[in-house]
């Protein structure tokens, strides 16, 4: 039996304590200095995402791009307004840890956002907050108050000379908003959907300005990076996967909640600190990182270990660490009609291949779990799903034909039964 991690926690660690999303709470742990020292030793830019570099720190929210690297990207002597963004549009289902961070340890993330924005060269941030969480867009600005009447933001910042602030933004629930041209865009005013690239962000972002937008986690890891060293970061993880990592287990497990976990921990530990499978079932699938992400039978996830380069080798994807499990009473036809459900309202249309595509899997997969299914049916479905992958502006139809391709894959049987005997094999 593994021991649960009692090892450091970098975004998560105010749970600990009483109070936890107060800004004395932050500040007597050691919150804002690292933003002092780079202030008062106005530490290069330059030094700062080396660091970042070092750290091996890859994004959060569901692409796991080296977060340096992307920073890095930002033009240097640009003469004009430039935006640093924070994405907590949490869409994506089965992915719940963005809202614990503001909720409970706001000021690590307003802290990460002005040492971003002091990096990237930007005077102004703003934090997409989605649209169903509005009480956590109350406590956020709450916590922004706090900040500015200690003097971490506004004009003047720590008596630096340096000017910076940092703004709310209330979504509106769109999944597709949680793709970083489409928040954008909403955060303009207009309808949010995903923009033509390139242009990147980082060149025409913001109101045609360079911007850099971030994962909510990623910018919460920064403070502790400048603060440790980002050696130290590493080595809690693993090379290329650097850090701990939250993963939001959900599903068929007895103790669902966040856990903060160095990457790279056995897929097995994770499952053993969420309480095991209920009611003692066994483990039948595992969706590792969000609804998008493919399928992985119970065999496969149980030899993986949680990070970006396991899971990717073991045929799905880390994503947002939203890791759904479900037992041996899972109908898997079932479960993908809601999936493709999703992902068929969710398209913002804008696409031909993902406006029609998302629909056509949806009602083949529909008349599938109610009897009507046809034999022709799943080859089908992989055809449609070719058809729709890599042919949209961003990867919302990627998204919805993952889950599709890849429980035909792995769960083909289930489905040839569903439409040769009118009814499910669960239980049969």
């Amino acid at each position: 039996m593994s021991v649960p991690y009692t090892g450091p926690k970098v975004c998560l660690w105010t749970l600990d304590h009483p109070n936890p999303a107060a800004l004395e709470t932050y500040v007597a742990n050691g919150g804002y200095a690292a933003l002092k020292k780079i202030l008062a030793e106005k530490v290069p830019a330059e030094k700062i995402i080396e660091e970042v570099k070092l750290s091996a720190l890859r994004g959060r929210g569901g692409a796991g791009f080296p977060t340096g690297l992307k920073w890095s990207f930002m033009p240097r002597n640009y003469d004009g307004d430039k935006y640093v963004v924070c994405n907590t549009d949490e869409g994506e289902p089965g992915t719940f840890k963005d809202r614990d961070i503001v909720e409970f340890n706001p000021h690590q993330l307003i802290e990460g956002m002005i040492i971003a924005g002091y990096t990237l060269g930007a005077r102004a941030g703003y934090n997409y907050i989605h649209g169903e969480i509005f009480e956590l867009y109350q406590s956020w600005e709450k916590a922004l108050e706090e900040a500015r009447a200690a003097g971490y933001l506004g004009k003047n910042i720590c008596g630096s000379g340096w000017d910076f602030d940092l703004h709310a933004h209330h979504g509106y629930g769109a999944y597709v908003c949680g793709e970083e041209t489409a928040l954008l865009e909403s955060l303009e005013g207009k309808k949010g959907q995903p923009r033509f690239k390139p242009p990147f962000p980082a060149s025409y972002g913001l109101y045609g300005k360079p911007t850099t937008i971030n994962n909510t986690e990623t910018l919460a890891s920064i403070p502790w990076i400048m603060r440790h060293g980002g050696q130290a970061f590493l080595d809690l993880g693993k090379p290329n996967n650097g850090g701990t990592k939250i993963f939001s287990i959900s599903g068929h497990v007895n103790k669902p909640g966040n856990y903060e976990i160095p990457l790279g921990t056995p897929f097995g530990d994770l499952l053993e600190m969420a309480g095991g499978v209920r009611n003692g079932h066994k483990l039948k699938a595992v969706i590792p990182g969000g609804s998008s992400a493919p399928v992985l039978p119970a065999d496969v996830m149980m030899a993986c270990t949680l990070d970006f380069d396991s899971i990717a080798k073991a045929g799905s994807m880390l994503g947002s660490g939203a890791v759904i499990v479900m037992d041996e009473t899972t109908c898997m036809v079932k479960a993908l009609e809601r999936l493709s459900y999703f992902y068929y309202e969710e398209s913002c249309g804008q696409c031909t291949p993902c406006r029609e595509g998302t629909g056509w899997m949806y009602r083949v997969i529909k008349r599938i779990e109610h009897g009507e299914g046809r034999p022709e049916d799943l080859d089908l479905l992989m055809n449609v799903g070719t058809n729709i992958a890599g042919r949209t502006i961003c990867a919302l139809g990627d998204a919805a034909v993952g889950p599709v391709q890849s429980f035909i894959k792995h769960f083909r049987k289930e489905f040839e039964y569903h439409i040769e005997h009118k009814k499910c094999l669960v239980g049969s």
